[in-house]
């Protein structure tokens, strides 16, 4: 029993001499953390996802203070954050460009043709990695992985098509990180075109032959876009019509080329199309 008893007073004793080191120890080599992390933190949107590339909030806040990124580095957060952030900081706010979301996908469940019946896993990575069923290698899959990993409910299958809501998107990127067939892509915008904006809704390369036997949208890389606007605002990336969000709104100019385009690949987007969101760099 003494024996008990001493063991267990002497484990005691070393127990509270660590914890007594420990805390010594701990009180020396504290190293206070700058108030203005807590604030940044505070005013930044706080979901954690990952789009400004580190492991949280917490992470981009200390290296905002420190110097190490910018107040604007938030792919979630509007001008207000960036200026909040600035005022925190003491510094001059700049001005946040305007980015948008786009689908590069016309082909609906309806019109996708396909080439063999697939019955592997129903996501669009799995689909992937076998081939999936659709004949088109460049169009969605219509899984909705895009679906699945925004944080924001945002996104929405409808007739097989991703549809992202321009109101409730907080432009976190997750949508295009997901998409394994890269259908959505972010493009530099002005606000002022959030209501009249066009896409080509075709993500695939291959000449106007190959496209037209597998899909009846696809864009079939006949140039006519370019020549109909000589402004540089539509150019022929190969054989795929491209658009340059960089050029100024054209009404008249924009609504011609979508009427003469013979595969009705261009489409107008806006605010009620919900196919746009707007997202920060």
């Amino acid at each position: 029993m003494n024996i008990i008893v001493i063991s267990t007073i002497a484990m005691g004793g070393l127990g509270m001499f660590f914890a007594i080191i420990l805390a010594i120890t701990n009180k020396k080599l504290y190293v206070k953390e700058d108030p203005r992390i807590e604030k940044v933190l505070e005013a930044l949107p706080g979901v954690n996802c990952g789009a400004c590339g580190n492991a949280s909030c917490h992470d981009l806040a200390q290296k905002i203070v420190k110097g190490e990124a910018e107040p604007h580095d938030c792919p979630v957060g509007d001008s207000e954050v960036t200026e909040n952030i600035a005022n925190i900081l003491g510094i001059e706010s700049k001005e946040v460009i305007t980015k948008v979301a786009i689908v590069h996908c016309g082909a609906t469940e309806k019109i996708r043709k396909k080439r063999a019946v697939y019955i592997g896993g129903q996501t669009c990575r799995v689909a992937d990695i076998i081939g999936g069923e659709i004949s088109c290698s460049y169009g969605c899959f219509g899984y909705g992985d895009c679906v699945t990993v925004c944080l924001f409910d945002a996104i929405e299958m409808v007739e097989g098509l991703p549809v992202i809501d321009l109101m409730k998107c907080t432009g976190c990127g997750q949508c295009v990180e997901a998409c394994p067939r890269n259908i959505i892509s972010i493009e530099d915008f002005s606000k002022e075109k959030l209501t009249s904006t066009i896409s080509i809704a075709c993500n695939n390369p291959d000449k106007g032959a190959v496209v037209r036997k597998i899909c009846e949208v696809g864009c079939i890389g006949c140039s006519l876009c370019e020549k109909n606007c000589e402004d540089g605002s539509f150019y022929m990336d190969g054989m795929l019509a491209r658009i340059d969000y960089s050029k100024v709104y054209n009404s008249e100019k924009w609504d011609l080329v979508i009427e003469k385009c013979p595969a009705k690949t261009i489409k107008k987007l806006g605010k009620e199309s919900k196919c746009v969101c707007v997202t920060h760099p």
